[in-house]
């Protein structure tokens, strides 16, 4: 199989990844507000609401269970948390809200695991 191939086949598995986190979050009461949201500055895969608290999703995808509970470096959660400023300011509705940062691992023949508060980031690390 050539790479680009590979990269196709890769491309699709992590959007069905995405596809599946973001029909558990609702199974579990949350409400997606915006699905793979581009920004200058960073992506955030996906945003979802459940009462007073905004999350942003970040979704990891594998087919086997080589994946670790936390495959995302400090620079990745950074353009992420920009991203997750520039929906803010975008949409005033939710600039009350208590943001937090988890991630959904989706892994082949396994339900998808979510980690609340899978990082922090402090305003001096912008």
């Amino acid at each position: 199989m050539n790479s680009q191939v590979a990269r196709r086949q890769a491309f699709r598995f992590g959007h069905l990844g995405e596809t599946v986190a973001a029909w558990a979050l609702r199974l579990k009461g949350y409400r997606i507000l915006a699905s793979r949201f581009k920004t200058p500055v960073g992506e955030i895969d996906l945003v979802a609401c459940r009462g007073s608290v905004l999350v942003f999703v970040e979704v990891k995808s594998r087919r086997g269970q080589g994946v670790s509970d936390q495959p995302i470096s400090p620079k990745q959660q950074q353009r992420i948390a920009r991203a997750a400023l520039a929906f803010v300011q975008q949409n005033q509705a939710f600039a009350s809200h208590d943001m937090r940062f988890d991630l959904v691992l989706v892994r082949s023949w396994a339900l998808p695991r979510q980690i609340e508060g899978a990082w922090r980031i402090e305003s001096h690390q912008l």
